[in-house]
C-alpha cells in the first residue's frame, strides 16, 4: 500500500505563489509517474502537470509558463510550484502516483486526499 500526503495549499491573492508538496510513504518497490490534478466545484478532475521517473514533464495548457512540477526521487516526493496564480486556479489539488509494491508485477495508481487552493482577493 502507498499513502500520498499533500501539503502546501491555502489562500493566496491573485498574482501570488504557492508550493505544493506530496510525499509517498508505505511499502513499495518503485514509483513511476507522479502528478497533480485539480477539481473545482461542479467540474471534473483534470490533469495539471505530470512528471516521469526520468524527469519528463507535461502540463495542462492553462498552467504552462506559470506552474512547475519537480520531484525528488530520493524522498519520493513531488512538488508543484505555482506562480502568477489566478482565481480560476481555485480547486482541490490531488497528488497522483503510479507505484509498484514488493512482489508485484504491475504498477498501481494511487491518489492523495487533496489540498485546497483558493485564489482570491
Amino acid at each position: 500500500q502507498v499513502q500520498l500526503e499533500e501539503s502546501g495549499g491555502g489562500l493566496v491573492q491573485p498574482g501570488g505563489s504557492l508550493r505544493l508538496s506530496c510525499a509517498a510513504s508505505g511499502s513499495f518497490f518503485a514509483i513511476n509517474g507522479m502528478g497533480w490534478y485539480r477539481q473545482a466545484p461542479g467540474k471534473q478532475r483534470d490533469l495539471v502537470a505530470r512528471i516521469s521517473s526520468s524527469g519528463s514533464t507535461n502540463y495542462a495548457y492553462s498552467v504552462k509558463g506559470r506552474f512547475t512540477i519537480s520531484r525528488d526521487n530520493a524522498k519520493n516526493t513531488v512538488y508543484l510550484q505555482m506562480n502568477s496564480l489566478k482565481p480560476d486556479d481555485t480547486a482541490v489539488y490531488y497528488c497522483n502516483a503510479d507505484a509498484m509494491g514488493w512482489g508485484a508485477s504491475a504498477y498501481e495508481n494511487y491518489w492523495g486526499q487533496g489540498t485546497q487552493v483558493t485564489v482570491s482577493s
